[in-house]
């Protein structure tokens, strides 16, 4: 065995030490590598445990040898459920065998998963105009202090019209083309998103799903971008810290709206997609302000749309990231592994799932976006009787987020993840605030 720490270290604390807590101390590992760091979780099979300095007087503290084992294989069981506690995992699975292939995947799906019902389809369109119109009658009547709910239930039941949308672009809605592009077209329209745009840009991210640098949803921030400028340092620390639940603004921003991003076989679609788009603007924005004012607009759109891209950062950051989940370059990438080991299956409240179509079943739709959202419960069923044991499960919990918000930062290879904190921990207040004020139970 190794000794990381000397027999007779002398550790010098002054007057105004404040008690160490649970969260300030961590030891992040991967296969291959065992670091001991501050603020984070005590990993390796150690339990959490509280250390203690007494206030305003100088303390001495005799740090006696803590023997480390080599780093324990993510096979080991054990291993993974510790991992699974800290991280606020039901369950973390094993590594995927590499000689097993996607297609090995989706030919153990039932066949009956994929196959395309206009009932289910058009009822879930039913849901979401229905919810969508009780959230504005609710609004609309709501005294001031319970707007906020009603913001929260409009929100995520226009979340749903993007769902739909979204089962339109993956041709998994209808057996009519043309009536998913246009119903496509119309669910996204008040959520100001180009249907077009956005379809080309997520083809690329089920193709490519957590490949460095290739992924068009989310990203690890790159060190050197990360240690460009200051004032970049410190846009991107609150982007990816306390405004991540808010961040899908700047990638649709980013992503959707310049033509030169898109090939000359994809620019006429998309310039009808955003004439779409600028259309809802130019006419849906002032009839609202003419009807309601621009309080009203505030109130009936801008605020259950924030709504709406708080659940699409929170399921897109949960559904791809965690300090176990490794991005991989293109020629370490394996698809099977990506789309089975690389995807998180999370459980939301029911009324949330209902509202937002089962898009959190999301492990079979990575597996095969062709299976509809009404299909997706069935689908994740048989994946759990066949390849169960290579699931990354969860239950969304306090810890869940405040792992992903406060480690899951920037790209290493070695260890998947380096935390804003441990690279400029002088300009990680964020990130420090975060780690103080969050709630930390599962």
């Amino acid at each position: 065995m190794a000794c990381t720490l000397a027999d007779s270290l002398l550790l010098f604390k002054g007057s105004f030490q404040k008690p160490l807590r649970r969260r300030d101390i961590t030891a992040h590992y991967s296969p291959g590598i065992f670091s001991l760091n501050s603020d984070g979780l005590i990993r390796k099979g150690f339990r959490r445990q509280r250390s203690f300095v007494t206030r305003n007087k100088v303390t001495f503290i005799r740090a006696v040898a803590v023997p480390v084992q080599q780093p324990v294989p993510v096979e080991d069981v054990e291993y993974r459920k510790q991992l699974a506690e800290d991280y606020g995992f039901r369950q973390i699975g094993e590594p995927l065998p590499a000689d097993v292939t996607l297609k090995d995947v989706i030919s153990s799906l039932p066949k009956e998963v994929f196959e395309i019902d206009d009932v289910k389809a058009w009822k879930s369109v039913l849901i979401s105009i229905t919810s969508y119109a009780l959230g504005i009658f609710m609004i609309s009547k709501a005294p001031w202090y319970l707007l906020p709910l009603a913001w929260a239930w409009t929100g995520t039941a226009i979340t749903g019209f993007f769902v739909i949308g979204h089962d339109c672009a993956h041709k998994s809605f209808s057996s009519n083309k043309l009536i998913e592009d246009i119903v496509g077209t119309l669910a996204f329209m008040p959520l100001i998103y180009p249907y077009e745009p956005w379809r080309f840009k997520h083809d690329k991210h089920h193709a490519k799903t957590n490949m460095l640098l290739e992924d068009t949803a989310w990203q690890p921030v790159a060190k050197d971008e990360f240690e460009s400028s200051p004032l970049l340092r410190k846009a991107i620390i609150y982007g990816y810290g306390p405004f991540r639940c808010w961040m899908s603004i700047a990638h649709w921003l980013m992503w959707h709206f310049d033509l030169k991003k898109f090939r000359p076989s994809e620019v006429n679609r998309v310039k009808i997609s955003l004439a779409c788009v600028f259309s809802f603007i130019a006419i849906g924005w002032p009839l609202i302000i003419y009807k309601t004012g621009i309080m009203g607009w505030i109130k009936f759109w801008l605020m259950p749309w924030l709504g709406y891209h708080f659940w699409m950062s929170t399921f897109t950051m949960v559904h791809h990231t965690a300090p176990h989940i490794p991005f991989r370059n293109t020629e370490e990438w394996n698809a099977a592994q990506a789309q089975l080991n690389g995807t998180v299956h999370c459980d939301y409240p029911k009324w949330i799932e209902i509202l937002c179509h089962d898009i959190n079943v999301h492990i079979p739709h990575h597996i095969s976006p062709r299976i509809p959202s009404y299909n997706l419960r069935a689908a994740h069923k048989s994946i759990e009787e066949n390849w169960g044991k290579y699931l990354n499960e969860a239950s969304w919990n306090w810890r869940l987020m405040k792992t992903i918000m406060t480690v899951c930062h920037v790209y290493d290879k070695e260890q998947n993840y380096v935390a804003f904190d441990e690279l400029a921990p002088e300009d990680s207040r964020p990130i420090t605030f975060l780690k103080e004020s969050m709630p930390d139970y599962a």
